[in-house]
């Protein structure tokens, strides 16, 4: 449907025509006169979206609640005005507050001041790497988190923190830093000492934000429990029955800042901040353009990196946590009409009125309704749809996501990265180790290049075979090449090997190699080797390796075949 209120839509969206990716992009791109009521609503959505995520993902994270409030005043803004997307929502989520929480539980004690100094230091240098990554033009590198690394990685992290967030749904005290074993085991053992208050409160929320998400999604369930939650706590006394509750937050502006570590506890948190770098890269630019091919306006992966960049320094300096990108109230702010970043601002602005003014309110929200937000929010990133259609789709890609969610679940996310791309190597490797090598027959056309496919075996025309590599031609293949060719070469008895080069856009050294040994085997048995439809680039690619000694060359195949046949199978050309 086309959305009259959008600017840019003039044609229903799969009929538009992409905007052209040089266009300027201006702050606030999209926003106009007819449309500003809209997005300033969604951002009050966004703003009763974000404030209980984020105080929770703060409790992740080990934070006091402030932390994940400043990270949407400072941070947010400066995000919002520098990012490319339109729609893209920044902030800290649940995979970049699962992994703050792994990577510096063993540097200090969670809420100890060292600890939250020792996240601002973290924060900042993941805005140094996406700065980078955004100056060397290295957001190439997401493309090395495949959807199988993602679910099966992020899904590995929903899990760790779900495990948490039950047992603060049911008022069992567990080491909320420790391991997933650890964790697990201290929930279950933990059973008898539930408190029925906290039960009855989960209960109570997990009703409301079900069933209301069904009968009226637009309404901001997730603020209402907090609110119907923290009222029946101080209308029965539920705290003196064992009831935890956020506790005093402290009130004010956030204040610049910068945190002073040790040079070696700097060098320590950039595994970590690598790690976070990376899972945002990944999960955020394939996002981001998503949604810009959505929705029919330009995205910049680099800006989009310098935004992220920017947005994490911010955080570093003004008393936030690392930020991510947030795919849910990126697609609740896409079903509630935005395509603008002002939600963004409002939830900024919202967010600044709420520590100034409201703090009080929030020091009473039992933590049983923060736990069951969260676990809400959390569910869907276990990916368990997904890992079913992998499971149909390709077994070998749910090897994959399944490992790494493992790895995320039992080895830890700093290490689960590393299994991931890890994986990611050997998935591209496996994949590129066995292309379609063809041998091609001839279809009786003389005006065609691109000839049908024969069975193995048989030579292309009597006394010669024309082989086609759909691929580049590089170290993880080189070998199946080579093989392929000598088989050719003993199957049909050809003495002139044509290589179908259309598909072939490159040669590295190890490529070379195996050529040389396939000319080597060639001349042995007294063939030679031609190419026909040679890439312009690659044929000088050829020459610089001093691969085209005795090399003839041809337009097509058939151009080819016409002048390599045999004299004698002349009148037999064409019938197969």
């Amino acid at each position: 449907m086309t959305d009259v209120t959008d600017p840019t839509a003039t044609a229903p969206e799969s009929s538009r025509t992409p905007a052209p990716s040089h266009t300027r992009i201006r702050p606030l791109a999209g926003l106009t006169a007819k449309n500003a009521v809209r997005e300033v609503l969604a951002g009050v959505t966004l703003l009763a979206i974000a404030i209980p995520l984020n105080i929770g993902y703060a409790q992740i994270a080990g934070l006091p609640a402030t932390a994940g409030l400043y990270a949407l005043v400072v941070p947010a803004v400066v995000y919002a005005l520098t990012v490319s997307s339109r729609q893209l929502v920044a902030s800290p989520d649940a995979a970049a507050a699962a992994l703050v929480a792994s990577s510096l539980g063993g540097l200090a004690v969670a809420g100890h001041q060292d600890y939250i100094t020792l996240a601002l230091a973290q924060a900042m240098i993941c805005g140094v790497l996406f700065v980078l990554c955004s100056v060397f033009k290295l957001g190439f590198l997401a493309n090395f988190l495949s959807k199988p690394i993602l679910i099966g990685f992020v899904g590995g992290l929903a899990l760790d923190i779900l495990v948490s967030q039950v047992a603060k749904m049911l008022g069992v005290k567990i080491d909320s830093g420790g391991e997933f074993v650890d964790k697990l085991s201290g929930l279950i053992t933990g059973l008898p000492t539930l408190n029925v208050w906290s039960v009855l409160i989960s209960l109570g929320s997990l009703i409301v934000l079900l069933v209301g998400r069904r009968l009226a999604g637009a309404v901001p369930w997730a603020l209402l429990v907090l609110i119907v939650a923290t009222v029946v706590v101080l209308l029965t006394g539920a705290e003196r029955d064992g009831v935890a509750v956020l506790g005093p937050v402290e009130a004010g502006p956030p204040t610049f800042t910068w945190p002073v570590i040790e040079w070696g506890q700097w060098l320590a948190l950039i595994p970590s901040a690598i790690a976070l770098t990376v899972v945002t890269m990944g999960e955020g630019l394939l996002v981001s353009r998503s949604y810009g091919e959505k929705r029919n306006y330009p995205t910049r992966p680099d800006r989009d990196l310098f935004a992220f960049g920017a947005a994490n320094i911010a955080a570093g300096v003004s008393g936030g946590f690392t930020v991510g990108s947030s795919t849910s109230r990126t697609a609740a702010m896409d079903q509630s009409g935005s395509r603008t970043q002002l939600p963004t601002l409002v939830t900024a602005l919202g967010t600044l009125l709420l520590l100034i003014f409201g703090t009080a309110l929030l020091a009473d929200i039992p933590s049983p309704a923060i736990g069951t937000i969260v676990a809400v929010a959390v569910v869907p990133l276990l990916g368990i749809p997904d890992f079913i259609r992998l499971w149909r789709l390709d077994r070998f890609e749910f090897a994959i996501g399944a490992a790494c969610f493992l790895g995320a679940v039992f080895v830890g996310p700093i290490a689960g990265i590393v299994i991931a791309f890890v994986l990611a190597v050997v998935n591209v490797t496996r994949r590129a180790a066995n292309p379609p090598i063809d041998t091609l027959a001839a279809d009786g056309d003389p005006r065609h290049s691109l000839l049908e496919a024969a069975p193995a075996g048989e030579p292309t025309v009597p006394g010669v075979v024309v082989v086609r590599l759909a691929a580049p031609l590089f170290f993880a293949n080189s070998t199946s090449f080579e093989k392929a060719v000598e088989r050719a070469v003993r199957d049909t008895g050809a003495r002139h090997v044509v290589l179908d080069m259309e598909a072939v856009t490159d040669v590295d050294v190890t490529g070379a190699e195996s050529w040389e040994a396939v000319q080597t085997f060639l001349a042995a048995h007294g063939g030679d080797l031609a190419l026909s439809r040679v890439r312009p680039g690659i044929r000088d690619r050829l020459q610089h390796l001093e691969l085209l000694d005795g090399v003839r060359f041809f337009d097509t195949n058939r151009e080819a075949i016409m002048a390599l046949q045999t004299p004698a199978a002349g009148s037999d050309h064409g019938r197969r």
